[in-house]
């Protein structure tokens, strides 16, 4: 049973939307405002057929100014299932979008309107200060560092051969808290911060988040394994999982059990005179734990030649969040005075649907964004 009344509301709703956008999209400050006080348009609204938001044509238009006023009147990316299918990587849409990332981002950390954190990640949905991520009332294993330690893990095989450990994630669902398919992206990490030739001494080596141990195992088994190999680990069955797979008597190992928080700042880390490869892959965290890690980087190489790099993958089911985590990743390196360089690797194989084994997807695009960040040395600066 249709109701009129209902109907006409609904059109007057999505004629102020389509006036909101019009008036952003001539990049009329003046009139966005009286259009937004006078008729408190839908801030959300998206373009029915490119899926653009009043957010994305102010991008476009490179307007701070009108960034800002929309962020302030409660603009976000309109997280819909259209506008993630809409978000793939090589829509055209998309493309222009992805151009006003890195100015968007530059623009406001120059002027110091607000944090770049602040602006992109507002955007986005969250808070600001200290940088956040999108957060949600989700308080199963999958977004909350306390329940996930509080969770059982499951170690396992899947048919393909592929090594798999596993989280309940609420009732009727479970996800990978690492997975096989991960090992490209692992393998070309090590290549990339652990580099000895074989007649050195080994790199001294600390890893934050074992997971499977997919990477611990390719440091151990590089041309010059390390001479020190530390690794924080958190989670009870995790640690099991370590000394049944003889982790705890390995030479040169140092585990330290604990989350990474426990540990950073500790007298007998920061004793051991720092490391040559640092990396850290952990789960149920976001930006602003990344970030917060991001922070002790510096004091743990050990010079110019170490490296540091992390799993990338905050955003990684739309190509739009996943440009923005990086642009920012490397905006706040480089303000801790560390380089960022980044490389591609082919994870192809995750948009086949078999090698999730039943796991919930976090990683969709084809491409993993591989960072590999150094200390910028003086002559650099």
């Amino acid at each position: 049973m249709h109701d009129p009344e209902i109907e006409d509301e609904a059109e007057l709703y999505i004629e102020a939307g389509i006036r909101l956008l019009d008036a952003v999209e001539s990049a009329d400050l003046v009139a966005v405002k009286r259009l937004v006080e006078q008729e408190e348009p839908p801030m959300f609204f998206q373009d029915p057929e490119s899926g653009w938001s009043a957010l994305h044509l102010a991008a476009a238009a490179e307007s701070s100014e009108l960034l800002e006023y929309l962020l302030e009147r409660g603009a976000v990316w309109n997280l819909g299932q259209w506008w993630l299918e809409a978000s793939r990587y090589d829509s055209p849409p998309m493309q222009r979008v992805q151009q006003s990332i890195p100015w968007v981002c530059a623009k406001y950390k120059a002027e110091k309107k607000v944090q770049s954190s602040e602006f992109i990640l507002r955007a986005l949905g969250g808070s600001a200060d200290p940088p956040s991520a999108i957060r949600t009332d989700d308080e199963t294993a999958a977004a909350s560092l306390d329940t996930f330690l509080k969770s059982r893990l499951t170690f396992t095989t899947d048919a393909k051969g592929q090594d798999l450990c596993m989280v309940r994630a609420g009732d009727d669902a479970e996800v990978g808290v690492m997975m096989g398919w991960e090992r490209p992206i692992m393998v070309e990490t090590v290549k990339r911060i652990c580099d000895a030739p074989p007649e050195t001494h080994g790199p001294r080596v600390l890893n934050v988040g074992f997971g499977l141990g997919i990477i611990d195992t390719l440091f151990q088994a590089s041309s010059a394994p390390p001479s020190l190999h530390v690794i924080i680990e958190a989670h009870p069955d995790v640690l099991a999982h370590m000394r049944k797979t003889g982790w705890y008597e390995k030479e040169n190992v140092m585990i330290l059990e604990g989350k990474w928080q426990d540990h950073i700042s500790s007298d007998l880390l920061l004793s051991l005179g720092g490391f040559d490869a640092i990396y850290t892959d952990t789960f149920s965290e976001e930006y602003a734990d990344l970030y917060a890690f991001f922070e002790h980087v510096p004091n743990l190489l050990r010079g110019p030649s170490a490296y540091f790099s992390w799993f990338n993958g905050l955003g990684a089911t739309n190509a739009l969040f996943y440009d923005i985590y990086a642009r920012l990743a490397e905006l706040h390196l480089n303000d801790m005075g560390l380089s960022v360089s980044w490389s591609e690797v082919d994870v192809s194989e995750v948009e086949d649907d078999t090698i999730w084994s039943g796991s919930r997807k976090y990683f969709t695009l084809p491409f993993y964004r591989l960072p590999i960040c150094a200390m910028v040395s003086p002559a650099q600066g």
